[in-house]
């Protein structure tokens, strides 16, 4: 097995994340591999039936979340030592982005973090999940413990 050379952290700043990039820091320093991250914000769309559609919210709104993303993003990125054109904040469908990301900067392994959900959220789906099914290039999920 040849080592990987790009690996992708997809961090989703949820409370374990912080697991999550320190197992794609140690990979990446394993194999002395490039690092890059990608975080992908959900587009926020509402729905109320007296307009009869979807409607998107407040722009302000949208603005600000994507401001503190992206601040949270450098500072974790910074953190990991990523260089500046090795960071993506993309919205969109998280595995979507996620996986367009990977094939488009040759990304040969994805980090995610996976909750391993059952039931509703297995039926439903997740971006691990999603990610792992469709990615191009090998994909590693990292186990999350939930404290309940």
């Amino acid at each position: 097995m040849e080592s990987y050379k790009h690996i992708l952290l997809a961090a989703d700043f949820s409370e374990h994340g912080e697991a999550v990039a320190n197992r794609a820091k140690d990979l990446s320093e394993k194999y002395q591999a490039k690092l890059s991250i990608v975080h992908v914000m959900d587009n926020l769309l509402i729905t109320d039936a007296a307009y009869g559609s979807t409607i998107p919210f407040d722009l302000d709104l949208t603005a600000e979340l994507m401001a503190a993303a992206k601040k949270r993003l450098a500072n974790l990125a910074d953190k990991l030592n990523i260089a500046e054109d090795c960071r993506w904040m993309e919205t969109g469908s998280p595995k979507l982005e996620i996986i367009r990301v990977a094939e488009e900067n040759k990304v040969d392994l994805i980090i995610v973090g996976s909750h391993g959900r059952h039931g509703f959220a297995l039926l439903l789906g997740s971006t691990a999940n999603g990610v792992l099914h469709h990615a191009l290039c090998d994909v590693l999920a990292v186990r999350l413990r939930d404290d309940n």
